[in-house]
């Protein structure tokens, strides 16, 4: 993990350094308590076996409990309130990631998957979370443990404890290497569970799509086809952290055999006692269990910092959409609209070309043209979900650039072609247009959007629970519940974005009322792909190729025989 990564997750733990302390303070007590019983083993064994103390042999079963009860106190003392302090600084870091996710504009979720957006919320979260919960617990518990068994061992004979040391920098060697590669797979395991979690998050909500075509085994070899791949890296890093303990065991052992036949000649040459050479193994046998639990920290950690990176990257996203130093408020707004030579591109492919209109409060202005024309492009530019790359807009005479984000927000009200409800109650749904408003102005709502007499009849009426999308209602009772949204926030400023153009015929009538009511006394932009919406509208705009290529009103463009015509004449020839 970089310095840099670590920082921050310090920083991320530091409001609850109290914690921390307690839980270090406990490990210190825990691994003090091994260095402390490998140094008691010489003195003991002297009292015991020279000078036949049968005092001190009745009281050590006793003392040996008591130190293992206050080791066990410690210990539970520092995994909870190190675990604790872990889940809540993840938990931060969880709340920042999606925080900064709700600032970051439309072309940043153009460029991602909503799967592995997810997955790094979710599943690269978690991996971080239980790598430096495990991490911080143990080193601060190990670390201390191998400092004062390391101390006994140096106490005991220096020149034995050499030959101790010699092995672990060697062992630590081989964890360093082994950790890269654990590190670099790591990131890569987790970028291809964001691939499975894509797979899982398009078939879900796509179900029904793919029940209609019959296929179910197509998406099932994609799936295990995803699932393989995140095999494929996950199967290598655990082949490398599985050869950290033996490499590690197989090092430790030679310094074991060496201590043994060294030491060994060294009690028989009379150089030292058998206690001292006990004590020396008994301290010596523990030092090797935390050190080797330090390696697999390192294993851990290096898997986490994986996880940290893919984390941090979402986090330091930057906005691309920020209000103006100099931005300034606007209360409501009048519903002035004027877009000036207004040209825009989604990278290098241009979608409009030096767009001028203007719309007068209370204007109903149509957009039509064929598909691929820029007419939802131009409506977002105006919500500012993208700026323009040449020209200007304008609410009320103001660059919409220079007008506070959630004061332009407050102007503009959508209703768009794809219905988006959220698995809550009706009643909240529709409150998601104003938050502060009451059931009675909730209801009112519904009924200017013509949907207060089937909600009246749903089980639990205005409560009732409308399923992940709205599942559980019709498509023209899931757009009237939109319509009651726009309703609600009551916003100077509407869009219409091809609203009624999935709906049936007497939806789509009913659903028409209610625009109508909520297109009273409201600038209104209409998208519309059934022309026989926009016959009233004040103005019809046609667009192709990124350019208004014909407006006036419908009467007059049918006189002009251009483009509109030809669109109409394919619609109505019918009838």
């Amino acid at each position: 993990m970089t310095k840099s990564t670590f920082g921050r997750i310090i920083q991320y733990s530091s409001p609850y350094w109290w914690r921390i302390a307690i839980s270090t303070v406990a490990s210190i007590i825990v691994g003090s308590m091994d260095g402390a019983f490998a140094y008691l083993v010489e003195p003991l064994l002297k009292k015991i076996f020279s000078t036949k103390d049968l005092t001190i042999f009745t009281l050590l079963p006793l003392t040996v409990f008591l130190i293992f009860c206050v080791r066990a106190i410690c210990r539970f003392l520092n995994d909870y309130f190190i675990r604790t302090a872990g889940e809540l600084a993840v938990q931060d870091i969880r709340n920042d990631v999606y925080r900064n996710c709700m600032r970051l504009g439309l072309r940043f979720y153009h460029s991602q998957t909503t799967g592995g957006l997810m997955s790094r919320i979710l599943s690269d979260v978690a991996v971080m979370q239980g790598g430096i919960a495990n991490v911080v617990t143990g080193v601060c518990r190990d670390g201390f443990s191998a400092v004062s068994l390391l101390a006994v061992i140096f106490y005991r004979n220096w020149r034995l404890a050499l030959i101790t040391f010699v092995v672990i920098p060697v062992s630590v060697f081989f964890a360093q290497k082994l950790g890269k590669r654990i590190k670099r797979l790591s990131t890569e395991s987790q970028e291809k569970m964001g691939d499975v979690a894509a797979i899982l998050q398009e078939t879900f909500s796509g179900i029904k799509v793919v029940k209609s075509f019959g296929l179910e085994s197509w998406e099932t070899g994609r799936f295990t086809a995803a699932t393989g791949g995140y095999y494929h890296f996950v199967r290598r890093g655990i082949k490398y952290a599985a050869l950290s303990a033996p490499i590690t065991e197989l090092i430790t052992s030679l310094g074991i055999s060496a201590v043994i036949w060294v030491g060994g000649k060294m009690v028989l040459d009379g150089t030292t006692t058998a206690a001292e050479f006990f004590s020396f193994l008994t301290a010596m046998a523990l030092v090797y269990k935390p050190v080797k639990s330090l390696n697999n920290y390192y294993n851990t950690l290096q898997t986490s910092s994986g996880a940290a990176a893919r984390i941090f990257e979402i986090i330091d996203e930057k906005p691309e959409l920020m209000d103006a130093p100099d931005a300034i408020p606007l209360p409501r707004s009048r519903g002035d609209v004027e877009f000036c030579g207004v040209s825009f591109a989604y990278d290098d492919e241009p979608v409009l070309n030096s767009i001028s209109l203007a719309a007068k409060s209370g204007e109903i202005v149509a957009l039509v043209g064929p598909s691929g024309s820029g007419k939802s492009t131009l409506v977002s530019l105006l919500s500012r979900f993208y700026d323009v790359a040449d020209g200007v807009i304008r609410v009320d005479g103001v660059d919409v650039r220079n007008i506070r984000m959630e004061d332009l927000v407050r102007q503009i009200a959508l209703v768009d072609q794809e219905i988006t409800l959220f698995n809550d109650t009706i009643a909240n749904n529709i409150r998601y247009g104003n938050f502060r408003a009451t059931d009675g102005e909730v209801e009112d709502a519904a009924r200017a959007a013509y949907a207060h007499e089937f909600i009246a009849t749903l089980p639990e009426g205005y409560a009732t629970n409308i399923g992940d999308r709205g599942v559980r209602l019709s498509g023209g009772q899931r757009q009237r519940v939109c319509i009651a949204r726009a309703i609600l926030k009551d916003a100077p400023i509407l869009i219409l974005d091809e609203a009624t153009s999935a709906l049936d015929t007497e939806s789509e009538q009913t659903v028409q009322k209610a625009l109508n009511n909520l297109m009273t006394n409201r600038t209104t932009f209409v998208i519309a792909h059934r022309l026989s919406t926009i016959l009233h509208a004040h103005k019809i705009l046609v667009l192709d190729g990124g350019r208004i290529v014909e407006q006036g009103t419908h009467t007059g463009l049918l006189a002009q025989g251009g483009l509109y015509r030809r669109l109409c004449e394919m619609q109505f020839k019918d009838a």
